[in-house]
């Protein structure tokens, strides 16, 4: 395992075990709730949105360390951005995950995300990176919902 490798699995460790904005939002204006049956993996996404931009996010739930890790760092990159920001990052975020291993990938366009560039390598975990953003994105287009992710 080289350093990069390394660092990353040092900061997914420390996310899960102190994770950031870890919560419920009591003036959220949006929420959702997503579950992963398969694993086990839990999380509730509170959103505070004014004026098209996220002025404050938490979660809670339980999950892996990669679920919860993500969960956290996702909160950490959120607050401040558009709408429509979210959502380009979501994909891009979604699409560095499922490419294939072998493809050259831009971390840097991710910048705190890239720690989980390598989940792509193992395509079991890649619902557990992505889950608390699927479950964002619910929370933005529906408001308030439950999704199941198999």
């Amino acid at each position: 395992m080289d350093e990069v490798d390394l660092l990353y699995q040092e900061v997914i460790l420390d996310h899960n075990k102190n994770p950031r904005n870890f919560g419920e939002l009591d003036d959220a204006t949006h929420q959702a709730v997503g579950h992963n049956p398969l694993c086990g993996d839990h999380v509730e996404i509170f959103l505070k949105v004014n004026d098209g931009k996220v002025e404050d996010v938490k979660f809670k739930g339980v999950g892996c360390a990669i679920s919860k890790a993500s969960a956290s760092i996702m909160t950490t990159v959120l607050k401040g951005k558009t709408l429509d920001e979210v959502k380009d990052l979501f994909q891009r975020f979604h699409n560095v995950l499922t490419s294939k291993a072998e493809e050259p990938v831009n971390t840097e366009e991710l910048g705190k995300l890239a720690v989980f560039a390598g989940v792509r390598e193992f395509p079991v975990r890649v619902k557990c990176a992505t889950l608390a953003w699927h479950t964002l994105i619910e929370a933005i287009e529906k408001k308030n919902s439950v999704l199941t992710v198999e």
